[in-house]
């Protein structure tokens, strides 16, 4: 391996890392990057690199929270493990919606809305709708504070919020996070609850991604599936700093930051690429 592709393949693990948990579109930075760090692999293989990468930072989730979602604890009492396979139960029906949409719509989605404009319209429109959201729910307390007391309805709308995460820019965490706190789910709650959704839809993604690469009849290079190997292992080492980052912030502040930054970052790719058009 090239030691500058190597580089390219750490770089794109920090940036997918950091962006996969934190509210503000791994899609919409994984654009801007792809246009100044181009791997040097074949197209269907950069295409299938971008999905697949995210095993790496999905694997933090269980690391992290292992105690939480391991209902074979010893060390957890029997109400305790009942507990957690009814959490389980609710990631379940959560995932459901994005999951069957996803994997219909998948080819209609990448064909028609994995564009500049798309991303930057929705890294727009999400971040007024977190300014709008936080301003409408300030000094209001939340119905449901932790993740164990979601109920089964809960975990349905919000599994629904989440099937708007199919349209990049979205965020896949912005669109759970949002869903959570305008049905009443704290920060915090909403926050764990997408990390745990996370888990089977980023998954099954990389598995179908994986298959559909495989059953076209393209072929991956040594020299790529080390790159592949090196970013998924980055991407997790970054997540786990990540994933704490946020639990530590939502304690503390509101999301309204993140409004902000997406509200800049559109404009910056909306204005980036519209120049770019211009002058080619």
């Amino acid at each position: 391996m090239d030691f500058i592709e190597v580089l390219k393949a750490i770089f794109l693990g920090i940036v997918e890392g950091i962006t996969e948990w934190l509210p503000i579109s791994s899609t919409g930075h994984m654009i801007l990057v792809d246009e100044f760090i181009k791997l040097n692999v074949s197209d269907a293989f950069r295409e299938m690199f971008f999905v697949v990468i995210q095993l790496g930072a999905i694997l933090a989730v269980p690391v992290l929270f292992f105690h939480k979602l391991n209902p074979f604890s010893k060390k957890k009492s029997a109400e305790e493990r009942r507990g957690t396979w009814s959490l389980w139960g609710k990631v379940i029906v959560g995932v459901i919606p994005a999951g069957i949409l996803g994997v219909l719509l998948d080819d209609f989605f990448n064909s028609h809305f994995y564009n500049y404009i798309v991303v930057a319209i929705a890294l727009i429109v999400y971040g007024v709708a977190f300014i709008v959201i936080e301003r409408l729910r300030a000094g209001k307390p939340f119905r449901v504070e932790r993740t164990d007391e979601l109920t089964y309805r809960d975990s349905l709308v919000i599994g629904c919020y989440q099937v708007l995460s199919l349209i990049p820019g979205t965020s896949r965490s912005g669109s759970t996070i949002l869903g959570g706190m305008m049905t009443g789910v704290s920060r915090t709650a909403s926050a764990e609850f997408s990390f745990f959704m996370a888990i089977p839809v980023m998954i099954g993604a990389s598995l179908v991604k994986i298959l559909k690469f495989i059953t076209k009849g393209y072929t991956a290079t040594g020299a790529e599936l080390g790159l592949l190997a090196i970013g998924i292992v980055t991407a997790f080492l970054v997540s786990l700093a990540a994933i704490r980052f946020l639990m530590d912030f939502v304690k503390r502040h509101d999301f309204k930051p993140f409004g902000i930054y997406r509200i800049a970052l559109g404009v910056l790719v909306l204005g980036y690429f519209l120049v770019k058009t211009v002058i080619a």
